[in-house]
């Protein structure tokens, strides 16, 4: 019986360890979803991440306030994620968005990389 209870306990062990790296695949800024998929959420932005004197929409708000719900560390992976730059987007005007929006519980003084969020200041 003693030797039943050792081989599942060894089992189990053996199993965690094999699914830890699975786990902590998942584990990223946003869970289990990459901060490149995530971005496609904000394909709303587009124009208001170009032009640091737009107004963001409605739909842009509200998946910028979607993706900063997750956590402040998803909302910046998301914003400086290579899906944004690809689609010709600055980070420097893609950080500003959640202050455009308006966003009460905007994380502010987060550091994103080389940026600040939101009180980021443009240069001309």
């Amino acid at each position: 019986m003693r030797s039943v209870s050792v081989s599942v306990v060894a089992l189990i062990l053996a199993g965690a360890v094999l699914a830890a790296p699975r786990l902590a695949e998942g584990a990223g800024a946003c869970g289990a979803t990459p901060p490149d998929q995530v971005a496609l959420k904000l394909a709303p932005c587009v124009s208001a991440a170009k032009d640091p004197d737009s107004t963001p929409s409605e739909r842009c708000c509200a998946a910028v306030k979607e993706i900063g719900g997750k956590s402040a560390e998803c909302l910046c992976a998301v914003l400086l994620s290579k899906t944004v730059r690809q689609i010709g987007v600055k980070p420097e005007m893609a950080i500003t968005i959640p202050k455009r929006c308006n966003i009460a519980n905007r994380p502010i003084g987060y550091k994103c990389g080389d940026f600040t969020l939101p009180s980021l200041q443009l240069q001309n």
